[in-house]
């Protein structure tokens, strides 16, 4: 039963364990990054397909008659045509909660970084402004204690909840969740644009889905406070980047963290590659990128494929 990862790359630098996933599917074929239309000839004898991002859609599918199993690294299922599968009797699965103390401390991380200017406070300290200071300080850039402070958790599931969690027990913040958009509320929760005009921290963890989004836009980008912090690792779509842009040049908000782009890579540029967008840290998609976070997504992927050849349904999506 041969099988293939189409694009390793995507989760490996060759910093990880093979060991369980090549017992899981003896004979595995390791791709660093096969193109989209070379999917068909990469699979066309292969039973069980690995793959983080590539799309398998239907016409691929349907044109790969040995095709079993579709494991994907990831948690998303957007990339693959989920019916076609169904039709076809190709079993798909994911995993889940792999990446979860990564991206807290990224977003901690990223907060602490922002919070105390640390890009400004650097620049200053070695590029002379430091030492042609009349005394033993700099102190221009506004530091704030987190202590006592409002963070906004945007989808609160595991991700956003582990993230409220750290900010309350190591930063002393008050913790908000929003509800869901289109949802019923619930009394425990708030609505988003209420969450937007009262938290000092707004953190995105939400899925990308027809009614997300856009969701952060101009009219709710202007509800936050002047000084707000918004941190996205979630989806680079579910913010209107453009305006996110504007207001941090006309310093309508405090600063942002983005992880996440729509473009991936942003081989068009995005408006938040100009040089004049104060407090704001870019980073290429890497707040889950810790080696245990990726060994974990690689053993969960083998014991998916350990489970199904022994006909159970682990983590199965179809």
């Amino acid at each position: 039963m041969k099988s293939v990862f189409l694009d390793f790359a995507t989760i490996s630098s060759g910093d990880l364990d093979t060991r369980s996933l090549e017992d899981a599917a003896p004979g595995l074929a390791l791709l660093e990054a096969a193109r989209q239309n070379e999917i068909i000839d990469c699979i066309a004898d292969r039973a069980i397909v690995m793959t983080n991002k590539l799309r398998l859609d239907r016409s691929i599918i349907e044109s790969s008659p040995a095709l079993r199993l579709i494991a994907l690294s990831a948690t998303g299922t957007n990339n693959v045509d989920l019916e076609a599968a169904c039709e076809r009797g190709v079993a798909v699965c994911n995993v889940t909660d792999y990446c979860t103390p990564s991206v807290v401390q990224h977003v901690l991380g990223v907060l602490l970084f922002l919070t105390h200017q640390l890009a400004a406070y650097s620049r200053e300290a070695i590029d002379g402004t430091w030492g042609q200071a009349r005394h033993f300080t700099i102190l221009q850039h506004r530091i704030r204690e987190l202590r006592g402070c409002t963070l906004g958790v945007v989808g609160g599931g595991v991700l956003g909840q582990a993230v409220a969690a750290a900010c309350e027990q190591a930063l002393g913040m008050q913790v908000i969740i929003a509800n869901r958009l289109g949802g019923a509320p619930t009394a425990e929760r708030v609505e988003l644009d209420e969450l937007l005009r009262s938290a000092d921290v707004v953190t995105l963890h939400c899925p990308l889905t027809p009614t997300t989004t856009g969701m952060i836009d101009r009219r709710r980008l202007a509800l936050m406070k002047r000084d707000a912090i918004l941190i996205n690792t979630a989806r680079g779509a579910l913010i209107d980047i453009a305006a996110l842009a504007d207001a941090l040049r006309e310093r309508r908000l405090g600063g942002a963290a983005i992880d996440v782009l729509p473009q991936e890579p942003p081989i068009d540029g995005s408006p938040l590659f100009a040089p004049d967008l104060p407090n704001l840290i870019v980073t290429p998609h890497t707040a889950w990128g810790a080696v245990e976070s990726r060994q974990r997504c690689l053993d969960e992927m083998a014991l998916n494929i350990h489970d199904w050849r022994a006909g159970g349904t682990r983590r199965r999506v179809v």
